[in-house]
């Protein structure tokens, strides 16, 4: 098949009518043919060398009138339009003009003719022949703009952007292929029809839209280009299609006759910033919650409980111990029983520590501390202007331990009227903020404490029986300090480390006699008298004796008197070795079968380690004897206690 611009070129270089193609932004000739170099008398190069308004010097007016008039309506033609030959010579000329784009500039494409005064003696023929060559020519330069009009076709089709024209009926003039594919119309659908009613008809919300407010029929009535962003058309199933798009006027000869309308889908758009808010919502969530859990962690430091391993080898810890392990992996509500300071808490928070919540914080709520009045809005929460003083809204307890543990100490002090919206939010997991209507979920895992005897609140009808099954699936009892002695010497030694640290003092030692007065008292207090204690005579100590103020068992706290001088008696060798073994024995039990260190048996009797080790060889004592064989939770060591 032959290449059409060579085709075009040969016709061009062939053809009797002059033919000139200039760029009037420039004042250039950029194409001239054989004929038209003939006629003006130029060489092609010394031709394309001259400006184009060289030619017109004479009449520089009319060529800009006839330019223009070219660029509004595409072509035109003009008779008498003067050139000027190379020798200065005017020729009159009939000259048919056709504006042309290429790479983006707007070129002005010319045939040239003479004018003659065709006289009868050339005849009819000659007349004829002149006309059917002038057909020819223009049936070349035909098939040059078939070849540009088929280029812009192209670009059309390839176009992502949907493309279509209308005219000022309304009635669509042409549809490109990238406008079928979005709409779901063929072309054949729309080329003759009113677009407006097919595609343009609604609003996003349902509303009708009148076609005298549609953008896209204004730009051919006021002549300008109108952007929209945001809009609907719809498709050919009758659904949304949310659209950006721009409709520009078209005109000819300086007569609006329509606009062509180019838009985009912008659906992937519009779900990338859903998508985006959404984010940005759950982060801003997420941050509250952050900000509110922190508010509340800083008040858990103030209240100084950061200190919260487990302490103690007596067969009543080893029991707590146990079942911990067995009801930490578990959802299951857990009500802790026990005395005041016996730990409660400790065990509570060893329990979450080793459940799969324990990337979520433990919550805690003293029942006790609440006022009876506010019960609800701590645990629940309220909204803003919900009762007289809720300035702003307020996050309760329960959705601030959403996905981790509540912990209720003192569960038996929250008011009857309020069990009932307890018992509630525990079974629905499902609660409703003080002044709202909105339900919200929560994920919570609730661990109870109280030093009462809940099954006796039921009977006085004091607690709720259902609150109180719901609570006691799987109970621990946290035993008294005076019904586990042995676990009296490791946390003892706890405390003191602890608070010679604190109090930067240096540690004294924790003789045997300071161990056997203190497992000798009956500790009302439990765990955190002991610990006051220590305490307290880490303070009055002077020096790296440690004075213990232990008070009266009577009820009273005056100190105890130092016990009274018995009478002397003397021991036989073996008396004498039968208590040494007692001794030593009763060392290693309080230090755990340890010999060295700060915690060892060694300093307790103030011996070297070496001397002692052979003190035990002598009596066949082996310390591994006297070492806790038990397993812990993990992260719980012996050297830890419960506050």
């Amino acid at each position: 098949m032959p290449d059409p611009n060579a085709a075009s070129q040969l016709l061009l270089q062939h053809m009797q009518s002059a033919s000139l193609v200039i760029d009037p932004t420039h004042d250039r000739i950029l194409h001239a043919n054989p004929a038209c170099c003939a006629l003006l008398g130029w060489p092609l190069d010394e031709l394309l060398a001259l400006r184009a308004s060289r030619l017109w010097a004479h009449d520089l007016g009319a060529l800009v009138t006839f330019t223009e008039e070219v660029q509004v309506r595409g072509n035109a033609w003009r008779d008498g339009l003067g050139l000027l030959r190379r020798d200065g010579e005017r020729l009159e000329v009939e000259i048919d003009g056709s504006r042309l784009a290429h790479d983006g500039a707007t070129l002005l494409g010319l045939l040239i003719q003479q004018r003659r005064r065709l006289d009868a003696l050339r005849g009819l023929a000659e007349a004829e022949r002149y006309q059917r060559q002038g057909l020819l020519e223009w049936q070349g330069v035909e098939r040059i703009f078939r070849q540009f009009e088929r280029q812009n076709q192209l670009i059309l089709g390839a176009a992502g952007e949907g493309i279509y024209g209308v005219n000022r009926k309304g009635e669509t003039t042409f549809v490109n292929p990238a406008a079928e594919r979005i709409l779901g119309w063929r072309a054949d659908d729309l080329i003759g029809h009113n677009i407006h009613d097919l595609i343009h008809h609604h609003h996003p919300d349902g509303s009708t839209y009148d076609g005298h407010t549609c953008p896209i029929y204004a730009a051919f009535n006021d002549g300008e280009v109108h952007q929209v962003a945001d809009e609907v058309f719809w498709n050919k199933d009758g659904k949304p299609i949310p659209v950006d798009y721009t409709s520009t006027p078209l005109r000819d000869d300086g007569e609006l006759v329509g606009a062509v309308v180019v838009f985009r889908d912008i659906s992937e758009r519009l779900e990338t910033e859903r998508r985006l808010r959404q984010a940005l919502s759950e982060v801003q969530q997420l941050k509250q919650r952050l900000e509110l859990e922190n508010a509340y962690l800083q008040e858990e430091i103030r209240g100084e409980y950061a200190q919260h391993d487990l302490v103690g080898r007596s067969a009543a810890m080893q029991q707590v111990i146990h079942q911990i392990e067995l009801v930490a992996p578990t959802g299951a509500n857990v009500l802790i029983t026990g005395e005041s300071g016996t730990g409660k808490e400790l065990i509570a928070r060893a329990i979450h520590d080793n459940s799969g919540r324990s990337r979520r914080p433990l919550i805690r709520v003293n029942c006790a501390a609440v006022p009876r009045e506010l019960f609800e809005s701590e645990f629940f929460g309220h909204i803003r202007g919900a009762f007289t003083g809720a300035l702003n809204d307020r996050v309760g307890r329960f959705e601030l331990a959403d996905g981790g543990t509540l912990f209720l100490d003192e569960v038996g002090e929250i008011p009857l009227e309020l069990q009932s919206k307890l018992l509630r939010v525990l079974q629905e997991q499902q609660l409703e903020r003080v002044g709202d209507n909105r339900t919200r979920q929560v994920d919570v895992r609730v661990i109870a404490a109280t030093n009462r005897d809940l099954r006796q609140e039921v009977r006085a009808g004091r607690f709720r029986e259902d609150l109180y099954f719901r609570l006691n699936v799987f109970p621990i009892e946290s035993a008294p300090l005076r019904q586990r002695p042995e676990d009296i010497p490791p946390l003892a030694q706890h405390f003191l480390s602890r608070a010679c640290r604190q109090l930067n003092r240096p540690e004294p030692s924790l003789r045997l006699a300071d161990i056997q007065r203190l497992q000798a008292y009956s500790w009302p207090g439990n765990i955190r008298e002991l610990e006051n204690l220590i305490e307290r005579a880490v303070i009055i100590s002077p020096g790296t004796r440690l004075r213990l103020d232990l008070p009266n068992d009577n009820g009273n706290d005056a100190p105890s008197q130092p016990p009274v001088e018995q009478e002397m008696r003397i021991f036989t060798q073996g008396e004498q070795r039968r208590q040494m073994r007692e001794n030593l024995i009763a060392a290693l039990t309080a230090c755990a079968g340890r010999i060295s260190g700060k915690d060892g048996a060694a300093r307790l009797l103030e011996l070297k380690p070496t001397t002692l080790r052979s003190r035990l060889e002598s009596f066949a004592i082996d310390p591994r004897d006297y070492r806790p064989g038990r397993s812990q939770p993990r992260g719980y060591e012996t050297n830890q206690t419960p506050r």
